[in-house]
């Protein structure tokens, strides 16, 4: 049996879209059944589908990425992921959106050298752009909290017949677990809603 394409796609939890990698990976015309695909993100590469692509893998044959940040979530992991599917497994790796790195081309020395300079650059560049945006994101965040701008859950709505259903709760009519039904809140929630129902009511009084 000669060598067999396969193709690879990671979805981040930033990227939950894999149509542009699939689209990439089909017009290479790869059979669905080597198209493997980890939807789950992670900070290592414990990814069951990656792995079972690792096992399919034998020397010669050729896997496709659409970029080269699919391969790992770090510098550090790219560059391992890449040594080892060229030199510990032997398979030629073809990064779709970066033609340098197709392994297949320039199999003499400095065509390794090319393509490993090519791998470092763009793969510091992957980890830098992933370091800006969370800071980019951090800094938003800063700023918008500045501004009173707040992040926290939207509050929940206080039925029309609140301080009719609290009567009912205080005579002892109704449960706590029945009132928390009909209010659609959590305990938690209905308590702070109290507190501020009994503070504006005595304002009202005085």
């Amino acid at each position: 049996m000669g060598p067999h394409t396969y193709g690879y796609i990671r979805v981040s939890s930033t990227d939950q879209n894999e149509n542009r990698q699939l689209t990439a990976l089909r017009q290479k015309e790869i059979a669905e059944k080597n198209i493997y695909i980890d939807k789950q993100s992670g900070k290592d590469f414990n990814r069951p589908q990656y792995q079972k692509l690792i096992q399919k893998l034998r020397p010669s044959d050729l896997l496709y990425v659409l970029s080269i940040d699919r391969l790992g979530c770090n510098y550090e992991e790219i560059q391992n992921q890449w040594c080892v599917l060229t030199k510990e497994i032997g398979v030629d790796i073809c990064v779709i959106d970066m033609p340098l790195l197709d392994t297949r081309n320039g199999k003499d020395l400095m065509g390794t050298f090319i393509a490993d300079l090519v791998l470092q650059i763009l793969s510091f560049v992957a980890q830098s752009e992933r370091e800006n945006i969370r800071m980019r994101q951090a800094q938003g965040i800063a700023a918008s909290k500045q501004k009173g701008v707040r992040f926290s859950r939207p509050e929940v709505a206080v039925p029309d017949n609140f301080a009719k259903i609290v009567q009912f709760w205080e005579r002892g009519q109704i449960s706590t677990q029945e009132l928390l039904k009909q209010c659609q809140m959590s305990e938690t929630t209905f308590y702070r809603r109290l507190r501020e129902h009994r503070l504006l009511t005595s304002k009202r009084q005085t």
